[in-house]
């Protein structure tokens, strides 16, 4: 099996780790590519599955690294959540050698793009794009068309639109609901809106989607995955629609959705009532 090894070397333990596993890797796969910095141009290669050593950052990373020839991503958890990275190291060295015989399930996730101003070529992403207030941090006003309707007006702090995948993250913090990772849909979520009607939006990942700002600071910015950032001026708009390619996720036996929910997020857990008689 030819494998890409991607990483985050930046996060303490990354390093360490993948120097220690390389070795191993070597001797039972095709390390095609082992790049810690995620700079490496993977258009010249071909690879079966890419092994991402890090955090859930790093997995966001090797998405748009990937482009448009999306692999399939085998996640190793070395930073803090773990929602789509959700091995250990100790688990992978039990886990690869039935991956590699086809011991598993790819589960496959909505990416999108966004056309941004000034940007040559459209941008990939796998969780969300954020529209943002800087200073003097007004309030941003922001128009949303679904295909040729005009569908809302926006007073906020901000608006997120999240993939499935990304609907556990920003938007879940800012009041948007958990979508399951694999349907085909995508969540809007205003931040802090000024409006008891402005509600997140969930609708097909099939529409076009136009964001227009039309009130707010010279500070607005879209930021990308959480880690991109471009300026966003007074009647600008941006163009967010479905990519051509889907992310690939593999799970090995054992690994499911809710449970992440519940092990990860405390999802659907009950209160943790005292004792009966404890007063305390």
């Amino acid at each position: 099996m030819r494998l890409f090894v991607l990483g985050n070397a930046s996060r303490p333990g990354v390093l360490e780790a993948a120097l220690e596993l390389r070795p191993w890797l070597e001797s039972v796969a095709d390390v095609v590519v082992f790049d810690l910095e995620q700079k490496a141009d993977l258009s010249n290669f071909e690879a079966d599955l890419t092994l991402v050593l890090g955090g859930d950052g790093a997995i966001l990373r090797a998405a748009r690294q990937m482009g448009y020839r999306q692999m399939p991503v085998l996640g190793v958890n070395l930073g803090r959540l773990g929602f789509l990275a959700d091995l250990s190291v100790s688990a992978l060295r039990t886990a690869l050698p039935g991956v590699m015989r086809g011991e598993f399930r790819t589960t496959r996730h909505v990416m999108l793009e966004c056309i941004a101003p000034g940007q040559n070529q459209p941008l990939l992403f796998l969780n969300d794009i954020t529209i943002t207030n800087g200073p003097p941090f007004h309030m941003l006003g922001i128009d949303l068309m679904v295909g040729a309707e005009t569908a809302s007006r926006y007073s906020c702090d901000g608006l997120i639109v999240s993939t499935p995948v990304g609907s556990t993250a920003h938007s879940l913090s800012a009041g948007g609901p958990i979508l399951g990772q694999e349907i085909e849909a995508l969540v809007i979520t205003p931040i802090c809106p000024h409006g008891l009607g402005s509600r997140p939006l969930v609708d097909s990942a099939a529409n076009v989607y136009r964001l227009r700002l039309f009130h707010g600071a010279q500070g607005a910015t879209v930021v990308i995955d959480g880690q991109q950032t471009l300026p966003l001026q007074l009647g600008q708009e941006i163009v967010v629609r479905r990519a051509p390619v889907d992310f690939q996720l593999i799970k090995v036996p054992g690994q499911g959705f809710y449970q992440t929910l519940r092990e990860k997020l405390n999802w659907g857990t009950t209160p943790n009532y005292r004792p009966e008689g404890n007063s305390q």
